[in-house]
């Protein structure tokens, strides 16, 4: 059975950081684009960064508009994780983060129908 576990939410002021971690575990998806998500009270779950393989050893990060220089993601394909680094957090941050996994490698890929599998989510809540 495959599973995403999320962990590294939290609670914090803004301005400051917050690493989240999803483990895989199941299947690895050595090749398999993944990305992490979010959904904020009220609002539709969005895109907000995501990982493909770019060939040999090469990954590339995609981010959404409102992160970019804000968040790195990264993976570890040894310990079949992806990671997000979120520096200067802001309040509009705010949102159910929810890791997904792609057994495929899909170019840039902001779709959720795009992704096979999805962990419960962590909640990152960001105070003014």
């Amino acid at each position: 059975q495959v599973q995403l576990v999320e962990s590294g939410g939290g609670l914090v002021q803004a301005g400051v950081s917050l690493r989240l971690s999803c483990a895989a575990s199941g299947r690895t998806f050595s090749r398999g684009t993944m990305a992490w998500f979010r959904q904020a009270p009220g609002k539709e779950r969005e895109f907000v960064a995501g990982i493909n393989w770019s060939g040999g050893v090469t990954w590339s990060g995609y981010y959404a508009e409102s992160v970019k220089g804000r968040f790195t993601i990264s993976r570890d394909n040894a310990e079949n994780t992806v990671r997000l680094q979120m520096n200067s957090l802001k309040p509009e941050d705010t949102a159910v983060y929810y890791c997904a996994a792609s057994t495929l490698s899909r170019r840039e890929a902001v779709a959720a129908g795009a992704y096979d599998y999805w962990g419960q989510g962590t909640q990152v809540t960001v105070s003014s």
